[in-house]
């Protein structure tokens, strides 16, 4: 009734009221914890809306030295720009230095954080080291430049520091001063070298795209051609592969190469060929080519160089997709084995094959299976993947078990390059961290010396390499770090507290997993395969065919083909039809129905070769539809017969056939290799037999007879004509002459009437028949051109 009494608005008693409170409190208490909790964020934002800080844009430039020492001037050159609606007045550019930096996990949420906040950032440096703006009008910017002693900076110990660039001023809606923007960055500062040093291997990709098609020219060269000449952009002044031959030659870098760069810059070294839509035009850039390949030799000689598989394929893939795809990972086998003989052919340097670089660095247990299936024994893989649950860095060799060891690159060493670095101000910020991120490593346990490993991107952007070249240069007095080639730190004393379970594949990350190549991917890398196989085995001369579409298998696994599906799909299919078009080069030539009549004939099939080279090693199947009506080959319904013909020539294949009864008989022509796998599609065509009875042939025989006999006798009739008439017209002539008495004779003209002689006219039907031999029933010899 109490209750009742409170729904129904009656006032409850004082001990009710007291148990309601108790129980509200109980009830808000938790929420009322995540208010809290939540609070300071939500204040210092509002605090940072409410001050107006990020109205101006401060960007931090240059910055020099990177790593300067007590007795070096610190000079910062930037700008500040104007992004509110009001103009700014009486403003002034700071530097902001301190706290010391005390972990790596510190120095990362600097970098994360956003606008001023008060209390959160140093104060000023002040005094004289000031730039003054006396007005910055909304949407203008205006350059500043501050250069600071490093011993009036107030850097005590060695260590990191947050340097700060800020720009106070006041507006008109608030005229007092107040922060309005702020960049931040750090500087790593350790004058004296320390006592151990950090061994460093920082790998330098020379990774690009696949260029290079399955065609090549007809020529004896065979001219390679290329899908397009972008490659050409990359290799010239200012383009990417430039900068990174140019840059790495003065750095203490290990080179990282994939083989089919090399082979693909060789090529354009000579004579080669560019797509231009539905044809093909010479390519221009052989001088470009040379240029390059001359100065990376000239880089590598006396450095370490590590070959990755030819075409750089994707491991990851592969152990997800691939490997139950027969053949692929035996492909993988034949592009490690061809990496070190195009290094050696090209560069003239031994490179080490003992690499394998997942995609990031992420791997599982299948990757790892996958990435040492080909002979190596050390696996690229990354922090993020690799984790540890350590105050410090570990070194990054790791035994993982069956002779293989995981080279753990440090991810946020790796990663301090990614994304647009194009912005001068992006550069150094980048430049900074790095820097800063390699000091707090060694820092860490500066007693110990550790070996810690770089992978940057795989295809660095030329900005991204210039920016990574500008860091390493920032490391070369080798204050804390030291050199170390990537041998090295593959065999780099390993640390005992280190992780060395290799995680499990739920750990692949999902976004790497979406973009790989699917398991119909490989499977027509398998049918492009199979094709090869059954193409080669007829091929005189193989080695014209066999190694460019071998290479472009390669190509079709590569890891740049990651986020462009569209564009591996139709490379894959590109080079399958140029394929099946070579096939269909050797083929049947269609044959009409043919009439046999008697009982035996020769059947001919016409294999034609439009290939430059000859084919061998074939065999022609003839088949009769109906043993009964016709049979092949001394009795059989199936008749065999090798065929060998040279390039751009055919051959006329010539089948004896028996016919024992009348009517249609289909045939089936079917070219086989000697392995009995068929080659191209069957040919049908049909026989009509038409079979002579023996009382049929009596009749005709006779007919014939009778038809000579009559003829002999007309023949005998006119002779007899002939001679009589001959006779009687002599007696006349001697009488003549007798009636002449003893006048003078004259002599006998020939009577031009007179039509028969004892010799025969050549015109006359008596004439024998030309013997033109009978139609030879053997095979053909090759070398019998094709009409074109």
């Amino acid at each position: 009734m109490a209750e009742a009494a409170d729904i129904q608005g009656t006032t409850p008693s004082p001990a009710r009221r007291r148990l309601r409170r108790l129980v509200s409190l109980g009830v808000a208490a938790p929420l009322l914890a995540g208010f809290l909790q939540g609070l300071p964020t939500q204040a210092a934002e509002a605090a940072e809306s409410a001050s107006g800080s990020g109205s101006v844009d401060v960007s931090v430039d240059t910055l020099a030295p990177s790593a300067p020492v007590e007795s070096d001037t610190l000079t910062i050159t930037g700008s500040v720009t104007n992004q509110s609606k009001q103009a700014v007045t009486n403003a002034t550019v700071d530097l902001r230095v301190g706290p010391q930096m005390t972990s790596r996990s510190e120095i990362e949420d600097v970098s994360e954080r956003g606008a001023y906040r008060d209390g959160g950032d140093p104060p000023p440096l002040g005094g004289a080291y000031t730039v003054k703006i006396p007005e910055l009008g909304a949407g203008l910017s205006r350059d500043f430049t501050l250069s600071v002693p490093v011993s009036k900076l107030g850097l005590d110990d060695a260590g990191v520091y947050q340097l700060g660039v800020s720009l106070t001023g006041q507006t008109a809606s608030r005229p007092y001063g107040r922060v309005l923007g702020i960049e931040r960055t750090f500087l790593p500062y350790q004058p004296e070298a320390t006592e151990k040093k950090t061994q460093l291997t920082y790998l330098w990709p020379l990774i690009s795209s696949t260029h290079v098609s399955a065609e090549t020219g007809p020529d004896l060269q065979q001219t390679p051609v290329f899908e397009n000449d972008d490659l050409a952009s990359e290799l010239a002044p200012g383009g990417r592969l430039h900068e990174m031959v140019a840059l790495g030659k003065d750095l203490p870098v290990t080179w990282v190469i994939d083989p089919d760069l090399l082979a693909s810059v060789d090529a354009m070294t000579r004579s080669y060929k560019v797509k231009s839509g539905r044809t093909e035009i010479a390519g221009r850039n052989q001088d470009i080519a040379k240029r390059w390949l001359a100065a990376l030799e000239k880089a590598v000689q006396g450095r370490k160089v590590v070959a990755l598989p030819f075409a750089d394929p994707d491991l990851a893939s592969l152990a997800h997709h691939g490997k139950d795809v027969p053949g692929s990972l035996s492909h993988l086998q034949q592009a490690t084995a061809l990496a070190s003989t195009t290094v050696e052919t090209v560069l003239h340097v031994k490179p080490s094959t003992d690499f394998s670089w997942p995609v990031d660095g992420a791997v599982d247990p299948s990757i790892m299976s996958v990435a040492t299936s080909a002979g190596a024994h050390n696996v690229i893989a990354r922090s993020d993947s690799f984790r540890d649950d350590l105050p410090y860095t570990p070194t990054a060799a790791r035994p993982v078990g069956g002779g293989t060891t995981a080279v753990v690159s440090d991810a946020m060493l790796s990663t301090a390059f990614d994304g647009d670095l194009i912005r001068a101000e992006s550069s150094t910020l980048a430049v900074q961290s790095f820097l800063a991120q390699s000091l707090a490593v060694t820092l860490e346990q500066p007693e110990e010396q550790r070996s810690v490993v770089v992978a940057p991107p795989r295809m660095p952007s030329t900005s991204q390499a210039q920016s990574m070249a500008t860091a390493l240069q920032g490391l070369s007095t080798q204050r804390w770090t030291q050199p170390l080639d990537l041998t090295g730190a593959a065999t780099a004393k390993p640390d005992p507290d280190a992780s060395t379970r290799v995680p499990g594949g739920g750990a692949y990350p999902k976004k790497l997993r979406a973009q790989e190549l699917d398991a119909k991917a490989f499977g027509q890398m398998k049918q492009t395969r199979d094709q090869l196989d059954d193409f080669q085995v007829i091929l005189t001369a193989p080695d014209r065919v066999v190694p460019p579409f071998t290479n472009a298998i390669s190509r079709e696994m590569s890891t740049s083909w990651r986020g462009q599906q569209a564009s591996a799909a139709l490379y894959r299919q590109e080079v399958l039809q140029y394929l099946q078009s070579l096939t269909r080069e050797v083929q049947l030539i269609e044959k009409s129905d043919l009439l046999l009549s008697g009982r035996s004939a020769t059947i001919p099939v016409t294999v034609q070769n439009k290939l430059l080279q000859g084919v061998d090693h074939l065999v022609l199947r003839l088949t009769s539809g109906n043993k009964t009506r016709l049979k092949l080959n001394g009795g059989d319904a199936v008749a065999e017969l090798p065929v060998k013909i040279e390039g751009g020539h055919s051959q006329s294949v010539k089948f004896t056939a028996s016919a024992n009864a009348n009517g249609p008989v289909p045939m089936t022509a079917q070219l086989y290799t000697e392995d009995g796998t068929p080659y191209g599609p069957p040919m049908t065509f049909t026989v009509k037999v038409s079979e002579i009875t023996p009382t049929v042939m009596l009749v005709i025989a006779g007919g014939v007879l009778l038809l000579v006999l009559a003829g002999v006798r007309m023949y005998s009739q006119r002779k007899r004509a002939a001679a009589r008439n001959a006779e009687a017209e002599t007696e006349t002539e001697a009488e003549t002459e007798t009636e002449a008495g003893d006048a003078e004779t004259p002599t006998p003209e020939p009577d031009p009437e007179a039509g028969d002689s004892e010799d025969a006219d050549p015109g006359q039907p008596s004439d024998p028949t030309p013997d033109t031999g009978p139609e030879s029933g053997d095979p053909s010899g090759p070398g019998e051109k094709v009409d074109r």
